[in-house]
């Protein structure tokens, strides 16, 4: 479908009217389809019609602001499921949190409550009583109260506004009806966690739901009974096991929207009496506890450290978890290895000197600058794996997070050239703190075989494909000056200047016995 300029025009401009005194307002009915230009007409409906007075109800109940939203979309859901009201309401009718969410989208009702909080009954003797410090205290918080759910909407009338601006390529509009600061990488990172299509690509990813399951299950012993962070909780799937697996109290935590979706999945799976739901960065909430027995983070993006959310989790770590708790996962192993594979350098970089009979080899300028994720074959893997890093979770600081490594490998296939080097990494699930850290070399296979209750899990090209597949560092063809030759070098690890949450790898290495070769790659 296409958008001409024109409508593209009027819609905007109706989107950058939000003057008050020119919006048509409507009020739609609490007991059906009828709408009202004003809340008296609606007010007056409902007793007429319906035998119900709201202004009544609310002032016979004595309501608060948010109580009153929760009254509102009480009898709204009452209506959509075309059930009767009780005889006589109570609060306890919609106690309930889930009735701050509401039932009508825009519902402008909601949004003309302090024409309904401050109207109170006509009893000269009841109103003296009331003392007028109270009255006025009263008062203040629900015009506090007011202007706060005002300002949420006009935030929500300019979130929408330009979403609409991106999508019809107004980006120098964006921003101009409001105050909003410009998004940094973090804000566009935590956005990208709002839709459900990564999060359905990390649940389907059976290695790695599998990994936190297993471990969870196989080790309700350590869970029962016991306080549990989850930084980043996404749909709330890793929060869930926890509880299940007999967690006392779940706290799960995450910036992105996708948290509502987290509390909803939580309340329909009856788990709202454990789990808890905080929206924000770990950094920024207040936990409801002092300590928590474990945290719990599936924190790993692409070559282990993209996305820089390691941090976060030892912050918490530092701040939260009690002496000796546990972190799951406890430690990581990042490795590397030399890549031959002529087959994909044909299909992506000679490529494009063949293009239906046209050179295009512009194309191929700062194709060897980025790293690219995908799986490799096995068979491309031409040396010796060798594992450059180890972290410790309990220990390890963020500052070492930015690390130079020396690395050593032997080709081992029977290859002239190195096409560059494949990045990948392990994770190891431990259940007790105190015991050893798997050293370099160990494999999630011999690791589980250690210990009842040991999960972990790879990456790499050998294992079965996972959602973060290997982070390939291409290269110009290197030529070998000898046969199966030792190579050595190093890597670096470090954040790119302009987005913290990307990587530079910086790669050194050397045929033994001659020059060193370096290249830098950006994963971003």
């Amino acid at each position: 479908m296409s958008i001409t300029s024109d409508s593209s025009n009027s819609d905007a401009a109706e989107w950058l009217d939000v003057e008050p005194d020119e919006e048509q307002i409507t009020f739609v009915s609490l007991f059906g389809a009828e709408t009202f230009s004003n809340i008296e007409d609606l007010l007056a409906h409902g007793k007429i019609q319906h035998g119900f007075d709201l202004v009544a109800t609310v002032n016979h109940l004595d309501l608060e602001f948010h109580d009153a939203i929760k009254l509102i979309n009480f009898i709204r859901a009452c209506t959509q499921e075309k059930q009767s009201l009780p005889l006589a309401i109570s609060a306890q009718d919609f106690a309930d949190d889930k009735y701050l969410k509401p039932v009508l989208e825009n519902d402008a009702l909601l949004f003309s409550l302090d024409e309904i909080l401050v109207e109170k009954p006509r009893n000269e003797e009841s109103a003296s009583a009331e003392d007028k410090s109270s009255l006025e205290a009263r008062n203040k918080k629900l015009e506090d109260d007011l202007a706060a759910v005002k300002e949420q909407f006009a935030g929500y009338r300019l979130a929408v506004e330009e979403t609409l601006d991106k999508r019809w390529g107004d980006e120098n509009d964006i921003g101009k009806s409001g105050n909003g600061k410009k998004k940094d990488s973090s804000d566009y990172y935590f956005e990208s966690y709002a839709y459900n299509d990564i999060h359905e690509t990390m649940l389907k990813d059976e290695i790695r739901t599998d990994a936190y399951r297993d471990f969870i299950y196989e080790n309700k012993q350590l869970f029962q009974g016991k306080v549990v962070l989850d930084i980043g909780c996404g749909t709330g799937i890793l929060s869930m096991f926890c509880a299940k697996a007999g967690a006392a109290q779940v706290i799960a935590v995450d910036k992105s929207d996708i948290i509502d979706k987290a509390r909803e999945n939580i309340f329909n799976n009856g788990l709202a009496d454990t789990i808890t739901c905080l929206r924000g960065a770990i950094e920024d909430v207040n936990l409801p506890v002092d300590q928590v027995d474990i945290i719990v983070s599936e924190w790993m993006g692409y070559c282990l450290l993209y996305e820089a959310m390691l941090p976060s989790v030892l912050y918490a770590r530092d701040k939260y978890l009690r002496p000796n708790g546990l972190l799951v996962p406890s430690s990581a192993t990042i490795w590397m290895a030399p890549v031959h594979d002529s087959e994909y350098v044909a299909d992506t970089v000679s490529f494009w000197r063949d293009v239906y009979g046209f050179d295009m080899k512009a194309m191929q300028e700062r194709i060897y600058d980025e790293a690219r994720i995908l799986t490799m074959p096995p068979a491309a893997v031409c040396g010796e794996p060798y594992p450059f890093r180890v972290l410790d979770l309990h220990t390890v600081k963020p500052e070492e997070l930015v690390f130079t490594a020396e690395w050593e490998s032997k080709i081992t296939g029977d290859v002239d050239s190195l096409d560059g080097f494949l990045i990948w990494f392990d994770n190891f699930f431990a259940n007790c703190r105190d015991d050893k850290l798997p050293k370099p070399q160990m494999t999630p296979e011999n690791f589980v075989k250690q210990k009842p209750g040991y999960v972990a899990f790879t990456t790499g090209p050998f294992g079965k494909e996972t959602h973060w597949k290997q982070g390939l560092l291409l290269q110009p063809p290197a030529q070998l000056k000898a046969a199966q030759p030792k190579l050595a070098g190093k890597i670096i690890f470090s954040a790119l200047e302009e987005n913290a949450r990307a990587l530079n790898i910086q790669m050194t290495w050397a045929e033994e016995g001659q020059s060193e070769q370096s290249r830098l790659w950006k994963l971003k």
